[in-house]
């Protein structure tokens, strides 16, 4: 029996970023499972392994919607790791996108086509 080692592309199913993220994968044949955090809802041990891997800065999306629709306390909150964290799994939303953890078990956001290219 063999078992296929599958990337792991964590995200919201509505956003365009993850959507080419996902087209990417799919149009080289690249196996992988999506979590749609937003509806499938996300594990504090998934975030914590994240943030250990790319700090909470990386993470935490300061431009989107959900970020500019926030409270003033619920910003100052996120002023570091603890307060990140909290938020994030509060709002998942103010995660950037797509979380992506590769075959080979390395950890990325976002999704650039050439920095892909080479990991697919």
């Amino acid at each position: 029996m063999t078992t296929t080692v599958t990337v792991q592309v964590h995200g919201i199913a509505n956003c365009d970023t993850v959507k080419k993220a996902r087209a990417f994968l799919t149009e080289r044949g690249v196996a992988f499972d999506f979590n749609d955090y937003k509806k499938q809802g996300l594990r504090a041990e998934a975030l914590d392994a994240w943030l250990a891997a790319l700090g909470w800065e990386a993470l935490l999306n300061r431009k989107g919607n959900t970020w500019r629709g926030l409270d003033d306390a619920a910003r100052t909150a996120a002023t570091d790791a603890g307060g990140a964290r909290q938020l994030m799994l509060a709002h998942t939303s103010v995660i950037k996108r797509p979380v992506v953890v590769w075959a080979d078990g390395r950890t990325t956001v976002g999704f650039d086509a050439d920095d892909w290219a080479a990991r697919a």
